[in-house]
């Protein structure tokens, strides 16, 4: 129902790449392409770097990959880590949108240009070198869109954003309990206390192992009867192009409680979790050797220590990644009183699980918000009779 909309070129209501100045090696914040999360409106980090060039935005402006697989993996996140006039830079491969007064809010700006009516024509505008593809900014700048008045972008908008703003106060209690977790495993294990130790190694409380990859001809892309999910690197943490394979095809299961980590690449050492399905050579699931050892586990797997001693043995190229004799070869030390594991286990645990139904959580909003942005952007639910 697209009564009252204004149909024009998106450049008419939305600034593409608004002119915004920074000297030369002036330190500002910078946000990478590899601080956007897929699909993701917020940006979690950023760093301090000097500008040397680079797209440059203000708060509320939408930053959108214009190279492939970036822009398809859904690279696109509303700017909200600056200050009031602050200039902040990233990648050359960004494409800025910024809504006109008057005309666009900035919350509806993100949410068309993260969908099908934006992203689409964008990625069939590429053009390059197979691998370094990038999205023509003259075609996107005159896409065709049907622009409602903008109390109903702020409709729009306002229901969309409800649900982001659940997954990111979401994401805020989980980061908040793993630290907790994080700091109660390091108070308890790591620093000088009366806790008798003895010196181990790692295999002594895990066994591990490496996933396997079904024939190609295996895949698909929709999920359907007999399919389960195959788990990569590029995808464990999101739900952006999940691929499936046959329950029967020989391949190595894992469950949500399951600790799996990253075996190569640049997520060498990656811990994730809640994920059901089969994963491939990249990843290794952990076997603890005890059950009560499992959050142990969880925490020291992601702890500094081990991230730097896995990617010392694991990164000695590109590709290399670690394999049992790195395993063993880790040494750690730990109580004698495995009564004090146990005890770290039952006050642990429940952060765990709350942690995981927090992610849960997360994608049935994702998947919600997902279902609801094209029906909200082309105007096929009538919001003129919600009251805001």
């Amino acid at each position: 129902m697209n009564t009252g909309r204004t149909k024009a070129p998106l450049i008419n209501f939305i600034e593409v790449n608004p002119r915004e100045t920074i000297d030369k090696g002036h330190l500002s914040k910078k946000i990478g392409m590899d601080k956007l999360q897929p699909f993701c409106r917020d940006i979690q980090e950023y760093e301090i770097a000097e500008f040397n060039g680079g797209a440059k935005f203000r708060n509320s402006d939408t930053i959108m990959a214009r190279i492939t697989p970036c822009l398809e993996n859904g690279k696109i996140a509303m700017v909200n880590v600056l200050d009031e006039n602050e200039v902040g830079f990233g990648s050359t491969e960004y494409i800025v949108f910024r809504a006109k007064k008057g005309l666009t809010i900035p919350d509806f700006v993100y949410y068309l240009v993260s969908s099908s009516i934006v992203r689409n024509p964008a990625i069939k505008s590429m053009v390059g070198s197979s691998g370094r593809q990038r999205v023509q900014i003259d075609v996107v700048k005159n896409i065709e869109i049907c622009f409602p008045s903008i109390s109903e972008q702020f409709k729009i908008a306002s229901i969309l954003k409800a649900l982001d703003d659940k997954i990111a106060l979401n994401n805020k209690i989980n980061n908040n309990l793993e630290q907790q977790a994080m700091a109660l495993y390091e108070n308890t294990f790591c620093t000088p206390s009366n806790i008798a130790m003895k010196h181990i190694s790692l295999s002594d409380l895990m066994d591990y192992s490496g996933g396997s990859q079904p024939p190609a001809s295996k895949f698909i892309f929709i999920k359907r009867d007999g399919y389960i999910r195959f788990v990569q690197i590029r995808d464990y943490d999101t739900d952006s192009h999940i691929t499936y394979i046959p329950e029967s095809a020989k391949n190595k299961l894992c469950e949500e409680h399951d600790i799996m980590i990253a075996r190569y690449g640049a997520s060498l050492g990656r811990i994730c979790f809640g994920i059901n399905g089969a994963y491939n050579v990249a990843l290794a699931k952990v076997f603890p050797k005890k059950s009560y050892f499992r959050e142990f586990l969880r925490c020291y797997l992601s702890s500094r220590t081990f991230y730097e001693g896995i990617n010392n043995k694991g990164g000695r190229s590109a590709q290399a990644g670690f394999n049992q004799s790195d395993i063993n070869s880790f040494e750690l030390d730990f109580p004698i009183d495995e009564a004090i594991v146990q005890k770290f286990e039952n006050t642990v645990a429940p952060m765990f699980e709350q942690r995981l139904q927090l992610r849960k959580e997360n994608q049935r909003l994702a998947s919600l918000r997902d279902t609801l942005l094209p029906k909200l952007m082309s105007g096929e639910l009538d919001v003129s009779d919600i009251d805001l």
